[in-house]
């Protein structure tokens, strides 16, 4: 009489247990550790928003200052008119890893170049815990890249 298959052996439930439990080891912690996440999200919003302001600060044709400080970036005109703000995330905070506060001015003197307070390229880094992503904000373009 044929033996008819009616569910699982005991060593497919067996390797399905033990495959559950390498995941569970290895790979959740990294899923639902959120902080890489929330970093991650405010290094490509702080690029974005670099970005923008360099742009705004030439077609306005006004001198933008951008101060970055350990807790987060603030944008503002020359004058002193705040345009935006970005914290950093509330449970990571201070995120940018340089102490002090510095500053890029977009079209400095209206000539169209970006100003560092430190006079060459302006290194950023994101950074709390485990993680950390460096970027570099150009002196003479104002333009902003990751750094490996």
């Amino acid at each position: 009489m044929p033996r008819s298959s009616r569910g699982f052996t005991l060593i497919e439930l067996i390797l399905v247990i033990v495959i559950m439990a390498a995941l569970a080891v290895f790979a959740l912690p990294k899923v639902l550790d959120t902080t890489l996440w929330r970093l991650r999200s405010f290094g490509e919003d702080l690029q974005a928003r670099h970005q923008a302001m360099l742009r705004l600060a030439l077609q306005q044709r006004r001198p933008i200052v951008a101060t970055l400080t350990a807790n987060g970036v603030n944008w503002a005109y020359a004058g002193g008119a705040v345009i935006d703000a970005l914290p950093c995330p509330a449970t990571e905070s201070p995120c940018i890893a340089e102490g002090g506060s510095r500053t890029v001015t977009f079209n400095s003197g209206n000539s169209g170049a970006t100003a560092t307070s430190t006079g060459a390229a302006m290194a950023v880094t994101v950074a709390y815990g485990s993680y950390s992503q460096g970027y570099r904000i150009e002196a003479d373009t104002g333009l902003i890249y990751p750094t490996p």
